[in-house]
């Protein structure tokens, strides 16, 4: 039986159920009022924020401040919806560097908890305390500064409440809201309590020396050990941080921060371009580890977004895609045998107290000529080539006979010598060369070096691999990409989205290497790809092309097919395993490692060295216990 729905009259909404649906939109647990909290606290100033909970911030969420205050007068007009001090104008929108600005958390937070205000102004006589459900406004003693109290929260939608976790996990959500804020403000001192006891404190350090202090304490001292440092201009965006290396990639992305002017997002162009960046060096499905600061200006950016203000959207997303993704390739070329700052005192420390760290990035002076890289051994890069082919035959050749590395070898006196020399008691060679002195070759597969720090172990497989594989990278960069006409044109049926893009960026295609036009309304007709690719499926690229230019930079996909032709070549060109190496093609390639971009992994994302410190090798025969 059908029911006749009755007309409902039109009407507007009380106040207050106005204010608790956009309590819906903007917050979702105790985590989220934590963060428009100390968001407020930050806009004003503080420079300490005190973070006090109860039963995970559900039964109260209290945050204090030292900032400048509100006067007495503004209290009640602090909790009306879409009132604010941040902007007053569609300039002030466009162009928004503080932290809050939409008016609406306070009034939204009042709407579903008990909530008080109390403030104090610099000059002011006494401070005053706001009743947020009376709206009663009466003195009462505080320093300068402000303190926002959040009683039981939800209490007034019970429904919303039932969706909330256990009390540690709402705690735990609560102290990641403040660690984000901690991470992008090292000059602001942290602290906070659940339930009277201190649970996290971070104190304020001011510098760049203050900011790096920052990272360990939020983050570890691990991270600021195994990452590297990033400082990256292009155009109007600059990007600085720190990026950890292959080797502290996690299976989670649960240390992935990014931040935008100081406010921390989560954003596809961003995620992506970091992701792109470690394509080439990164094993598997691992997660990167990263801490990231974009600085650009404000009208370039819109934070307007949602009312969380965690998703931007930028002007120009390629151009901040670009930035991420070179920024981060840049730092992580360069070897991390490059930045061990091997010093004197560091030579001389007595091994029980040497551990295995990486020390602080800063570019070593390279070692003098020695023999191996005057001698152009195997791993010279004196031998390149300017076809990639061609170098691929060179490489196989050098390497198709043991009789041929027999010619190449020193005199049975120059062996001697150098192996004496490795030998001899209280060598310093360390000094000079970062991984060492080559001293073993281990079951054919690894290369045993002494250096300052202990024992290095290389893959010398691996380690070979990556160097073939980032000469042909270079070779083949300072080409441009040639496209091969089909001689059938591919054809496959389009989205409209795929049809508009081939047609708005065909310039860009045409740089790629590639020509895709339109057949009809409904129908791309691939008509040239780039030469290195012309034996791939030409619809497949050129889907993943116009998908990636759709979204960020489609060069990635271009490359990343070429990168993965160059790594199968560079995998059959590289030295085998079990083939022996004299210690002077042991040296020479431990030579070629500190000199070759990305050297700490091979092609597949594996490490290619690892350092072995004494302190670790004394613990394995327990010296000094």
């Amino acid at each position: 039986m059908n029911q006749i729905q009755t007309r409902r009259t039109i009407r507007e909404l009380p106040d207050v159920l106005i204010s608790q649906i956009a309590a819906g939109e903007v917050i979702e647990r105790p985590a989220s009022v934590v963060r428009e909290l100390v968001d407020n606290a930050l806009d004003a100033g503080a420079r300490h924020v005190t973070l006090r909970l109860l039963g995970g911030g559900i039964r109260l969420i209290s945050v204090e401040d030292d900032g400048c205050g509100i006067p007495d007068p503004e209290l009640p007009v602090a909790l009306k919806r879409h009132a604010t001090s941040k902007i007053v104008s569609l300039e002030d929108l466009e162009s928004v560097a503080t932290m809050g600005f939409r008016g609406e958390a306070l009034a939204a937070i009042n709407s579903v908890s008990e909530m008080s205000v109390l403030s104090r102004t610099e000059g002011a006589a006494t401070a005053f305390l706001l009743d947020g459900q009376t709206g009663e406004v009466r003195p009462a003693a505080r320093a300068v500064g402000t303190t926002v109290e959040v009683k039981e929260l939800f209490f007034s939608t019970p429904a919303r409440r039932h969706f909330l976790k256990s009390e540690n996990t709402e705690l735990a959500h609560c102290i990641e809201a403040v660690r984000r804020h901690a991470l992008a403000r090292s000059e602001v001192s942290f602290a906070i309590w659940h339930e009277g006891k201190i649970v996290e404190q971070w104190r304020s350090h001011p510098g760049e020396a203050g900011w790096n202090q920052r990272l360990a304490d939020v983050l570890g001292e691990d991270f600021v050990a195994s990452s590297v440092n990033i400082d990256f201009r292009s155009g109007p965006v600059h990007v600085r941080g720190r990026a950890g290396i292959p080797d502290a990639a996690r299976a989670r992305a649960d240390q992935q921060f990014a931040y935008v002017n100081g406010r921390f997002v989560r954003d596809k162009v961003i995620t992506h371009g970091a992701r792109s960046a470690y394509e080439d060096v990164l094993h598997g499905q691992r997660q990167p580890v990263y801490v990231l600061y974009l600085q650009m200006d404000p009208s370039r950016v819109d934070v307007n977004v949602h009312p969380t203000k965690i998703e931007v959207r930028f002007r120009d997303s390629r151009e901040i895609h670009q930035a991420m993704r070179h920024a981060i390739e840049r730092a992580l070329a360069v070897p991390r045998a490059q930045l061990l700052s091997v010093t004197d005192s560091a030579v001389q420390q007595s091994p029980a107290s040497t551990d295995r760290t990486f020390l602080t990035p800063t570019p070593s002076t390279p070692p003098a000529q020695n023999t191996w890289s005057q001698r152009g051994m195997a791993f010279g890069a004196d031998r390149a080539s300017d076809d990639p082919a061609k170098a691929l035959a060179e490489l196989k050749a050098l390497w198709r006979s043991p009789h041929q590395i027999e010619e190449r070898a020193p005199s049975p006196t120059q062996n001697s010598a150098a192996s004496s020399a490795v030998q001899a008691p209280g060598f310093d060679a360390a000094q000079e060369w970062p991984l060492g002195r080559a001293i073993a070759q281990l079951q054919g597969v690894y290369i045993l070096a002494e250096n300052s720090q202990g024992l290095i172990v290389v893959d010398m497989h691996a380690a070979h691999e990556r160097i073939v594989y980032e000469r042909l990278k270079q070779q083949l960069d300072t080409t441009q990409i040639s496209s091969q006409p089909l001689l059938i044109p591919a054809s496959f049926a389009a989205t409209p989205q795929e049809i508009s893009t081939a047609e708005n960026c065909a310039d860009v295609l045409q740089q790629l290497g590639l020509e895709v036009s339109a057949l009809s309304a409904k129908t791309l007709a691939v008509r040239a790809v780039p030469t290195s690719l012309a034996q791939g499926d030409a619809v497949e690229l050129a889907r993943s092309v116009l998908a990636e230019l759709a979204q960020h930079d489609a060069a990635t996909v271009v490359q990343r097919a070429q990168n993965e032709i160059l790594a199968t070549m560079a995998c059959h060109g590289a030295v085998r395993a079990n083939r022996k190496l004299t210690l002077d093609e042991m040296n020479a390639l431990l030579r070629q490692m500190e000199a070759t971009e990305r050297s700490d992994q091979c092609n597949h994302g594996r490490p290619t060295w690892r350092q072995v410190s004494m302190r670790e090798l004394d613990a394995l025969f327990l010296r000094g216990r």
